[in-house]
């Protein structure tokens, strides 16, 4: 079972996500995209919080380069807690990103994982040319991977909204 849980900044999205896991009752591996930058005070404070509010009992998996993510979720055992594909795109050169072995390391597993990522499409219009294409990487794979999850969480003020399957094409004879 793959669950997106999409929102923007601060809305609540790691939070929900945390306690979706939680409520499988497995062991829980959580894997991280983000790493810690000293020289980054507010970056490093919520990376702190992220960490305080984990169960000690969960694993985690620190993946700081972009090809880890896909071998990391083929590796882990249990649920699998992603957080988030925002940090993962910013890691990849020009932001450009090899979705396909993500989508294919997501549809393999076969314990449940949860996916956080930035929606971004509500979001202010970006002024320069490196802001419109993470806009576009970010709304191109959150739609490549709400394709293949069984459930889509949109979350604001830390509250979620199930966001129901697209409509069937209607048939166009």
């Amino acid at each position: 079972m793959i669950t997106l849980v999409l929102g923007g900044t601060r809305s609540g999205k790691s939070t929900v996500a945390e306690a979706t896991a939680a409520a499988f009752s497995q062991p829980v591996t959580y894997i991280a995209t983000a790493a810690l930058d000293l020289a980054d005070r507010d970056h490093g404070a919520r990376i702190a919080a992220h960490q305080a509010r984990r169960p000690d009992h969960w694993t985690t998996v620190e993946c700081a380069a972009p090809a880890d993510l896909a071998s990391a979720l083929r590796a882990a055992t249990g649920v699998v807690l992603v957080d988030s594909l925002g940090t993962w795109v910013t890691l990849h050169t020009d932001l450009v990103v090899d979705s396909a072995d993500l989508l294919d390391a997501l549809v393999r597993r076969t314990q449940p994982v949860i996916v956080v990522s930035e929606e971004v499409g509500l979001a202010v219009h970006p002024p320069t040319e490196l802001g419109r294409r993470y806009i576009d990487a970010m709304g191109t794979l959150n739609q490549q991977i709400a394709e293949i999850a069984d459930r889509v969480l949109f979350v604001v003020a830390g509250r979620a909204i199930d966001l129901p399957p697209p409509e069937t094409a209607p048939d166009r004879r």
